[in-house]
């Protein structure tokens, strides 16, 4: 495959996300249209340099680059409502926190005005919360694109590295149709358009179907 396929040319804004593990947001984002590149993290807290087994009062977080012109920060925020491990009432240790960081004034006066609408439909006090977004410290390369790295066989198609799990945008497509997430016709349209072997194709095909309906947590 040619690496020009990874890359990211198109402008784009970024997100930041915590909704549990980060595992499962990595896949669900990875496979919408206008996503272009996702890496999973911590962030929100204070702690230096935290680790996976070091974490201090930071959280999971799934950091996205999407292309507004493709998909607004309102949907990504509809994905963010619907799609948390432990729920948006249930108070839970700050490494799953439900958590938006805003990268701008923008972001955070829609990501507001969306938790109280979601809060008035939900009839619920929501636990989420809404802070300026500051560094963030990318997770360990056996957290990116964990499902992914389970299926060798496609990581050899597109010659994976560890910087490419949290660069690639063919990487992180792959990464979420393997969790059973998107729709059939853009799995369809990236088989060709990433010039995957028709071995590679069949293989993400079946993967995509046996796994479609099914859990994105572990």
């Amino acid at each position: 495959m040619s690496s020009i396929l990874h890359k990211v040319t198109n402008p784009f804004k970024k997100a930041t996300f915590g909704m549990g593990c980060f595992w499962a947001n990595d896949a669900l984002y990875g496979a919408q249209q206008g996503v272009l590149r996702t890496r999973v993290g911590y962030s929100g807290g204070t702690t230096p340099s935290p680790t996976y087994k070091s974490i201090g009062d930071h959280t999971e977080v799934i950091e996205i680059d999407y292309d507004p012109n493709v998909i607004n920060f309102e949907k990504l925020l509809k994905l963010f409502w619907d799609n948390h491990e432990y729920g948006l009432t249930t108070r839970i240790k700050k490494q799953y926190a439900s958590l938006i960081l805003y990268h701008d004034e923008e972001q955070k006066n829609i990501a507001e005005a969306s938790m109280k609408k979601e809060s008035q439909n939900r009839n619920e006090q929501l636990i989420t919360q809404i802070i300026p977004a500051g560094p963030f410290y990318p997770a360990e390369d056996y957290h990116q694109k964990y499902r992914l790295q389970k299926h060798s066989f496609l990581c050899k198609e597109i010659s994976i590295t560890p910087e490419l799990l949290q660069t690639s945008h063919a990487a992180a497509r792959l990464n979420g149709y393997l969790a059973g997430i998107g729709k059939e016709n853009d799995l369809e349209n990236d088989i060709i358009k990433l010039g995957l072997s028709k071995a590679a194709g069949e293989y993400l095909r079946k993967e995509f179907k046996r796994n479609a309906g099914g859990t994105l947590y572990c």
